[in-house]
């Protein structure tokens, strides 16, 4: 099957069978991904790259993956195919929702997709986890330890606590960002 038409399709299956957003959608994608032919390195930097930008980070990991396999072309169609199916779903959902929420089969239903979506996204961040701090990417690596990705973590975490108490609001995620992004610097690239 020609590229094109596979990202396509590969990102409209991931699109029509993915509840709960973009982060209950990483491991359809790093499925992908890695039938793709990419390491578990290079798709946790896709995914540090689309949290980063601004957007959904499903439509943001499916365009970096599409740009990266077949140049903008690619990046379009696997943009295309990851939103078309939440586009015509929520279409044919908003046109007849008052109906259907008196059935409560749907409700059961939305019910029954809540665990399932939680599991994802917490799957997701134990991964990110294992990964980023403990350099696991598979039940086969040697447990090693990160200790620059753990100091720029209790960082982070530190100032976001520290705002919050001191501001009664939360840091914006941006700073939190530009932040995490210049301490990768300072620790990865320029001094240590």
């Amino acid at each position: 099957m020609p590229i094109l038409l596979d990202l396509f399709l590969t990102f409209f299956k991931i699109g029509i069978v993915s509840f709960g957003g973009g982060y209950a959608m990483i491991p359809l994608v790093t499925e992908e991904a890695l039938r793709y032919g990419f390491t578990s390195e290079q798709i946790i930097n896709f995914i540090a790259v689309a949290e980063s930008t601004p957007g959904p980070i499903a439509i943001n990991m499916a365009t970096f993956i599409g740009s990266t396999k077949a140049s903008i072309l690619g990046s379009m169609l696997a943009t295309l195919g990851v939103v078309l199916p939440s586009f015509i779903i929520i279409l044919i959902i908003a046109s007849i929702m008052q109906g259907l929420m008196q059935f409560g089969g749907v409700k059961a239903f939305l019910n029954g997709i809540r665990p399932i979506v939680i599991g994802l996204i917490i799957g997701t961040a134990i991964t990110l986890v294992l990964t980023v701090i403990f350099s696991i990417s598979s039940v086969y690596d040697a447990l090693s330890f990160d200790w620059k990705a753990m100091v720029i973590f209790v960082l982070i975490a530190s100032i976001a606590i520290t705002f919050k108490k001191i501001k009664k609001k939360a840091i914006s995620p941006i700073l939190l960002i530009i932040i995490s992004a210049i301490l990768g610097l300072i620790f990865y690239g320029l001094i240590i």
